[in-house]
């Protein structure tokens, strides 16, 4: 088979809802994929030069959760830790 005829059949399984690029999930054509598999892999390198590859790693532990979105319960404002046993009154 030749180039020509795999690129027209993984068009066509492309355009039948397939994903046959890795990463191009929700392309309508092969090439269509193509580009947002390339798109996708730029951004993250973008994101990882920003962060650095230290940063981009802790993000990638953390589930990319905001500061808000923690989890931990017992924390004040940025950071301070609260006595959430200490009696008020």
């Amino acid at each position: 088979m030749t180039s020509e005829q795999q690129r027209k059949e993984l068009d066509d399984r492309a355009r039948r809802g397939e994903t046959v690029v890795p990463g191009g999930t929700g392309g309508k054509s092969y090439e269509a994929q193509q580009h947002l598999a390339e798109g996708r892999s730029r951004g993250g390198q973008t994101r990882r030069d920003q962060l650095g590859t230290e940063g981009y790693q802790v993000i990638g532990r953390k589930g990319g959760l905001s500061s808000g979105d923690q989890g931990d319960r017992n924390r004040g404002k940025a950071g301070e830790e609260m006595d959430v046993h200490k009696s008020t009154g």
